[in-house]
């Protein structure tokens, strides 16, 4: 029996996220630059795509360009832009093919030029689709979208628009980039580092989180099957107890 048979479709998470980590290393291993490792994490990003939107996942989102990562080292930074415009480009088609909405969190008008304008142009294309919508994260921290739903509240209070008292989770949630989806239940990280670094703080609170080894240009549908039939066979009590479930 294959990995895929064993998913109870009945009980898939509606969101799944992804730590895309390990191209370095995995360019390192092959003795090539680093860049080397983010192109061919490329594919990774087209399988994980392609098996959640063949299952039936309504929302996946992958942890694509962190705030810190703007530290790495020129070449590599514009390297990853590059590869940014293309990937787009050259995916474009195949998204509304199979039907899938791509959307964005993050600061991204702090990207270059060229990747803000195509990234913009490919969110209005692939705006109708239903089937699955693809989140990418881009110059994405946690911290830096808590703050900015906590200024823009703020200033809402100022204003008069609401009423402080009655803040309460929902309207701090829906002041955040991710309004209007689903919270992960499934948080997946490759290459072994246990760490969420920074990627949606708020909304993985009850989310089960998944650690593997595998680096990400070597993940394939079948590693997230394997992270799917593990997420199914966990207990998630949300603060009660088994027998209450």
């Amino acid at each position: 029996m294959d990995l895929k048979s064993k998913i109870n479709l009945e009980k898939l998470p509606r969101h799944i996220a992804v730590i895309m980590d390990g191209n370095g290393r995995w360019a390192k291993e092959h003795g090539m630059p680093r860049v080397f490792g983010h192109r061919n994490g490329v594919k990774a990003v087209r399988e994980t795509t392609e098996a959640c939107t063949e299952l039936g996942v309504e929302y996946l989102t992958l942890y694509a360009f962190s705030t810190e990562n703007w530290k790495r080292p020129e070449s590599e930074v514009n390297a990853l832009m590059t590869l940014l415009v293309e990937t787009i480009k050259k995916e474009i088609k195949t998204l509304n093919e199979n039907g899938v909405r791509l959307r964005a969190i993050g600061d991204i008008s702090r990207l270059p030029g060229k990747s803000h304008k195509t990234l913009l142009q490919a969110i209005e294309d692939t705006k109708g689709n239903t089937r699955m919508t693809l989140v990418l994260a881009l110059n994405y921290s946690a911290k830096w979208e808590i703050v900015e739903a906590a200024r823009k509240l703020a200033k809402a209070a100022k204003a008069g628009e609401i009423d402080p008292a009655e803040l309460g989770e929902e309207a701090f949630a829906n002041a955040l980039s991710t309004s209007g989806m689903p919270d992960p239940e499934l948080l997946i990280r490759t290459s072994g580092e246990n760490r969420i670094s920074n990627f949606l703080l708020w909304q993985i609170a009850y989310a089960e989180l998944y650690f593997t080894p595998t680096l990400w240009p070597d993940f394939r549908r079948e590693h997230l099957y394997q992270a799917i039939i593990d997420f199914q066979h966990r207990e998630r009590r949300f603060g009660k107890t088994s027998e209450q479930l």
